[in-house]
């Protein structure tokens, strides 16, 4: 495509001898930050439906790419040209019930063939872990370190197992609380944790996006609070909880109605 092109050259100037000094200094290490928080800015956009912020920060992130793929070149190592025909190949390759006439009939058929043509890749050297990052958030990885467990057989049965595992979990957890050990408490809280996000697996709930959306629930709560505080003349440390407990119910019941509303809407 011309536009795609175009951003290439922009990309190539911009690293070029007499370029922007900034992007000259970079390397793939100094603009990893970059690289995270374009996706998680993508990611906001997506949970806010918003289209404009969707276009403006794929074009971010796009850019990321372009950006590690022409220091790459200018290494000798690969360019833009070898990263599309890479993941092209794999797309192929990975997917026979597309491209070459193999027959999938469940979402699970597929997954557990994408995971056999990995291994042919040589993508699982030592153990059926390989290939979680090590830098993902720590619940989206716990869910994807089970998730492959699982898929060599070593699972729970049913959801109820893991929900009597929890309970075992939260018993120990208050034993350690009890005894004020403070390395019990965090390991068992840690296990405590895991054992949320096998519940989620089981459940089909992604438990990064679950949490990330309660945690926007409670900003939008909060900050409720502070306007409604402000509007009144208050400062939230003169408050009482029961006050401020008394606005976040506040909160939370405009957000049912506006609920509500958007479903009369749909309907």
């Amino acid at each position: 495509m011309e536009q795609f092109q175009r951003l290439i050259d922009i990309m190539a100037k911009l690293r070029a001898p007499g370029g922007c000094p900034w992007d000259r200094e970079q390397t793939h290490e100094s603009i990893k930050p970059y690289l995270i928080e374009e996706t998680y800015e993508l990611v906001d956009a997506i949970d806010n439906k918003d289209d404009a912020g969707m276009r403006e920060e794929l074009g971010d992130l796009l850019l990321q790419v372009v950006f590690h793929a022409d220091m790459a070149r200018e290494r000798g190592a690969f360019d833009i040209g070898d990263v599309a025909d890479a993941i092209s190949a794999k797309m192929i390759s990975r997917h026979p019930h597309v491209f070459s006439g193999a027959k999938f009939d469940t979402p699970e058929a597929v997954l557990q063939q994408w995971t056999d043509r990995k291994k042919e890749e040589g993508k699982f050297r030592e153990s059926a872990l390989d290939g979680v990052p090590g830098h993902l958030p720590s619940l989206l990885r716990a869910h994807r370190l089970q998730s492959r467990a699982a898929r060599v057989g070593f699972d729970w049965k049913e959801v109820d197992d893991v929900m009597k595992k929890l309970d075992e979990e939260l018993r120990e957890f208050r034993q350690a609380m009890e005894r004020k050990d403070k390395a019990a408490i965090e390991e068992e809280l840690g296990d405590v944790f895991f054992s949320l996000v096998n519940i989620s697996r089981f459940l089909r709930v992604n438990a990064e996006e679950a949490l990330r959306k309660t945690i926007g629930k409670f900003v939008t709560r909060f900050r409720f609070i502070e306007r409604r505080a402000a509007a009144s003349g208050r400062q939230l440390a003169d408050m009482t909880l029961e006050d401020m407990d008394a606005l976040w119910d506040e909160a939370k019941a405009a957000e049912e109605m506006k609920s509500e509303e958007r479903k009369e809407v749909v309907q």
